[in-house]
């Protein structure tokens, strides 16, 4: 009866574990999908109706993600009180869910900021460009890597079993 309440256990943690590490995946990929969005929103807003950084941050951050909207707030929040806002987007971008690479290119689109129209609509598009590029990549690749996901916690749970009995 032990071994087999320990069994059922062992396997609900393979089961756990998986959904853990396939929602940190997903979290991940709606968080980039939002932010190129943003991103996008943001350098067409300079270009056109040129909007001052706190209150297009403000308005870019409304309806998002939660990671997305603590982003674009805390970036607004620094720029409203008069603090520097590539610091402040270099802080933000380092609390978002995003593998290391996206994370560090976000965070230097924020040197960009301070700059004339013409330097920060660059600086973003480079960055947006990046970004739906690894999107790209993570949405082809998703299928085949929840694959693995599945059958690596899913073995290493069938061996516990194994050893268990």
């Amino acid at each position: 009866m032990v071994k087999l309440l320990g069994s059922i256990l062992i396997l609900a943690g393979g089961f756990w574990a998986r959904w853990s590490i396939v929602s940190v995946c997903r979290r991940e990929l709606d968080t980039l999908s939002e932010l190129t969005a943003c991103l996008s929103e943001m350098t067409e807003e300079i270009r056109q109706a040129r909007t001052p950084l706190p209150e297009l941050l403000d308005r870019l951050g409304r309806g998002r993600g939660t990671e997305v909207t603590a982003f674009f707030s805390h970036v607004a929040g620094v720029v409203r009180q008069g603090g520097d806002a590539a610091l402040a987007w270099r802080q933000a971008a380092e609390e978002l869910p995003l593998c290391d690479e996206d994370r560090d290119v976000l965070a230097e689109a924020g040197r960009q900021l301070g700059g004339d129209e013409t330097s920060v609509c660059k600086g973003i598009s480079l960055v947006t460009s990046h970004l739906t590029r690894s999107l790209e990549e993570q949405r082809r690749s998703r299928g085949e890597r929840e694959k693995r996901v599945t059958a690596l916690c899913f073995s290493a749970a069938a061996l516990l079993v194994i050893l268990l009995l």
